[in-house]
């Protein structure tokens, strides 16, 4: 059986990866709400990054082009594409649960004739949906999410309640690899609250962001002692919130 998450060693293989102007641009208006910001305001908040003025205008024009932004009056906002990954991001950081009775949601594939890009495109669904493969086909998790499967799975497969013979908590270690993505979050945790450099932090939490979108978001009986997924979701939260207080601080109040 495939685990649904992929083991990750250490934090660079989690997604710390150098920053470009483009992913600094992103990782600054993904966190930001509403997502959009004048120029002269990116200006002044890619510059502690590494980032110039002219670097910065090069890499915006690429960016409206390849449709990541939209440009009105000197302001750069996220396109519709890009404002469902900052939905996503949200749900990351403040996933909605609800109290576990027990039962687990269960997905089955019924569909068939589906070329391999159809199949990719269903596993990256039903996997954003934080469900996990049981064998080719069949995808469950614990019912403890606040939030209703799409509807349109129906045209490909079937949805059921089910409460598994097997020991929750042995189902789940199954499903997932828990203390790979624990390690891998603490490794994250340690380097962005122990970083001092600007491009090091937010290297470190845009990588703290991606992990947890991977965060099975299991009912706590499920988990092991100390899961790390709160911590990072508040250690990220508290960084949103300073990167918004930069933000205000940029501009008179009244101009935006």
């Amino acid at each position: 059986m495939r685990m649904n998450v992929p083991a990750e060693p250490d934090a660079d293989a989690a997604g710390l990866r150098p920053l470009s102007a483009r992913s600094v641009v992103l990782s600054l208006l993904l966190g930001v709400h509403p997502p959009r910001l004048p120029v002269k305001d990116l200006v002044r908040l890619v510059e502690p990054f590494g980032v110039g003025g002219s670097t910065l205008r090069a890499a915006l024009s690429r960016m409206v082009a390849a449709g990541d932004l939209r440009r009105g009056d000197a302001v750069y906002r996220l396109s519709d594409r890009l404002l469902a990954r900052q939905r996503r991001q949200d749900e990351a950081v403040r996933p909605r649960t609800r109290a576990w009775d027990g039962d687990w949601e269960m997905v089955v594939i019924t569909a068939t004739g589906r070329g391999p890009a159809e199949r990719a495109d269903l596993r990256a669904r039903l996997t954003a949906l934080r469900l996990a493969e049981l064998r080719e086909g069949v995808w469950l998790r614990p019912a403890n999410l606040d939030r209703p499967l799409p509807g349109d799975l129906r045209q490909v497969a079937l949805t059921y309640t089910a409460r598994p013979d097997e020991p929750p908590r042995e189902l789940a270690a199954r499903l997932w690899p828990l203390a790979d993505w624990a390690a891998t979050a603490r490794s994250l945790l340690a380097r962005a609250t122990g970083a001092d450099h600007p491009a090091v932090r937010l290297t470190a939490y845009a990588a703290a962001v991606r992990h947890l979108l991977t965060d099975p978001v299991l009912p706590a009986a499920l988990l092991p002692v100390d899961w790390p997924g709160e911590d990072l979701r508040r250690a990220y939260a508290d960084y949103r919130r300073e990167l918004a207080t930069t933000l205000g601080a940029l501009e008179p109040e009244g101009e935006r």
